[in-house]
């Protein structure tokens, strides 16, 4: 038997890494190695190129606003690739910032619009002198999970075309404190706001990421009841 291979790509990992969300990677390379699978992960950060066809997994955190201005006109000159990435079915975690410059735009702390890469079709807003703090609780209907985390963000996302959430609120703000939703799944990209790290308290879900990315790459099922 070939020896099976993650290759993970984090995205800016030396400029977003807001509230421990690096964790996540730790999490995912644990549970790989539980599995037998090699895990290898690599940062592609501002000027360096992103090749969609090398990579199984990627990630990308969140920042404060100083990190992701820069970020926000670096990941324009990744606009196409990253597209197509997604658009392939690529398996993709973006947490906070990162889910935020996914979508067409994001308002920044001083009232300026922030362009996204559009890759999804969500738009973020802000809000004034006033944030979602505090422990949020989801359910995924469609797999029947609950995720655990917390939250803590100034940006409201509403959802576009081909996007459902993560999970419906049960605690908490989520994505808008309006509609119930939050986070985002469009194809194989989960967004969402929750850090701490979110699979360091959903393991579930980290096997899900697994699941999909490993059984993409080697077209045959995972056997995750190593760690199951």
């Amino acid at each position: 038997m070939v020896p099976k291979e993650l290759v993970v790509c984090h995205l800016y990992g030396n400029l977003l890494n807001t509230y421990g969300d690096n964790g996540n990677l730790l999490i995912l390379k644990y549970l790989s190695e539980k599995m037998g699978v090699a895990f290898r992960s690599e940062i592609v950060s501002i000027y360096e190129p992103f090749d969609p066809q090398k990579y199984d997994l990627v990630f990308v955190g969140g920042g404060q606003d100083f990190e992701q201005l820069i970020i926000s006109e670096d990941i324009q000159t990744k606009k196409a690739e990253l597209t197509e990435y997604i658009e392939n079915d690529g398996v993709m975690l973006a947490i906070c910032g990162g889910y935020q410059l996914l979508g067409h735009y994001y308002m920044g702390a001083n009232g300026e619009k922030i362009s996204g890469i559009s890759a999804l079709d969500h738009y973020t807003l802000s809000q004034e002198s006033n944030r979602y703090i505090g422990d949020i609780v989801i359910h995924n209907e469609e797999f029947n999970e609950t995720y655990y985390g917390f939250e803590n963000h100034n940006g409201r996302t509403f959802l576009g075309k081909g996007e459902r959430p993560l999970g419906k609120v049960v605690q908490g703000k989520g994505n808008n404190a309006e509609d119930g939703s939050e986070g985002v799944i469009y194809k194989n990209v989960f967004g969402s706001y929750f850090h701490g790290p979110i699979l360091a308290r959903n393991e579930n879900l980290a096997i899900r990421l697994l699941k999909i990315a490993l059984e993409k790459k080697y077209n045959e099922p995972l056997d995750t009841s190593t760690i199951e």
